[in-house]
């Protein structure tokens, strides 16, 4: 038999599929605020994925994954349970930002507290009411407002279940991150709750490519947990995703108009030129080196900088070769992400 289910008080059974509403507080007009989250229990008994979206408000690529993912015919064959949870800052989604209304950063405030601040609180209500009922974990970001992230897993890879999952979630690039104090995945690592973060695109934007390799790379996962049956399709040889172990970000030597040279996903070497920041006349500029050799992961996309400014993100590798296959991989996205003529999924 399977395992009781129970979120804010409502018991889910088996074989049945509906949205359960997390009470979050009111606005000062005494307007609730729910988060919603979608339940899919399959008819036998299995693994618990929890995916997540927009907990900074304004990284909503994975609330189109999420969209998209509860509407795909596989789930009608789900083991186990998945529970979708599309929007989790819901004040931030509402007010397009990435913070809540008291400045505080979700993603900093985990487990949270029921008595603490408005952060706190939705932190304790989401590690009570879904990480508690979970087994596994997905949680979906972007990069932040003007900047873009390439497709990447991040992850604590010296787990050895958590490496797995990220390696079979099938982006180019998986990238080793340290837990964080206050973040969901520290606080789901303490409830021993795997849990992956997908990192893709820009805030406030929708991105293709990044939204179909998301469902994708869930579905994957789903397959590998034993919650969905193994793929009947023959699908297309991909390269294998590589896994940087270091990254970090080259910052504007000054402050003025950046005219980058170096796409995202490119391969970079120590030294080479990354692109041109100048004053609007054009009388001092200066060359961006890269100071590492490595792939761009992230970038800023706005041309308007100030001294110390993030500019390109780099992730380091220890030798030649690998830099190679995340090179071949990210130009490979289209193997995993589906082709640039065909139409978005509806």
């Amino acid at each position: 038999m399977s395992t009781p289910l129970v979120i804010n008080g409502t018991t889910i059974p088996p074989g049945r599929r509906t949205t359960v509403e997390l009470p979050a507080g009111r606005l000062y007009t005494h307007a609730p605020i729910n988060v919603p989250v979608h339940v899919v229990r399959g008819r036998k008994d299995g693994p618990r994925l929890f995916v997540s979206a927009a907990i900074h408000g304004d990284e909503i690529n994975g609330v189109e994954i999420i969209r998209r993912l509860l509407g795909n015919s596989l789930l009608r064959r789900l083991r186990g349970t998945l529970m979708a949870v599309p929007v989790v800052n819901v004040h931030g989604f509402i007010d397009r930002t990435r913070y809540l209304p008291d400045r505080r950063d979700l993603n900093r405030s985990f487990p949270g507290s029921e008595k603490g601040s408005l952060a706190a609180r939705l932190a304790h209500l989401f590690m009570n009411e879904v990480v508690a009922n979970s087994t596994h974990g997905i949680d979906l970001h972007t990069g932040a407002l003007h900047r873009s992230n390439l497709p990447q897993i991040r992850a604590n890879l010296d787990d050895p279940e958590t490496r797995d999952l990220a390696l079979t979630f099938g982006t180019p690039m998986v990238l080793n991150s340290d837990l964080r104090d206050g973040s969901l995945r520290q606080a789901a690592a303490d409830a021993d709750v795997p849990i992956l973060l997908y990192e893709a695109g820009e805030a406030l934007r929708f991105e293709e490519p990044s939204v179909r390799a998301g469902v994708s790379g869930i579905i994957e996962v789903m397959r590998k947990l034993g919650m969905l049956p193994p793929s009947t399709r023959r699908r297309k040889k991909t390269t294998e995703p590589v896994v940087a172990r270091t990254s970090g970000w080259v910052r504007a030597p000054q402050s003025g108009i950046l005219r980058s040279t170096t796409a995202l996903g490119a391969r970079v070497h120590r030294g080479s030129t990354l692109g041109i920041i100048a004053d609007p006349f054009g009388v001092r500029e200066e060359r961006i080196e890269a100071p590492w050799s490595g792939v761009i992961i992230g970038r800023l996309n706005m041309p308007l900088a100030y001294e110390g400014d993030a500019l390109y993100h780099i992730a380091r590798f220890e030798g030649p070769d690998e830099a190679e296959q995340v090179e071949a991989s990210s130009n490979a996205l289209s193997d995993w992400a589906g082709d640039d003529d065909e139409p978005p999924l509806v």
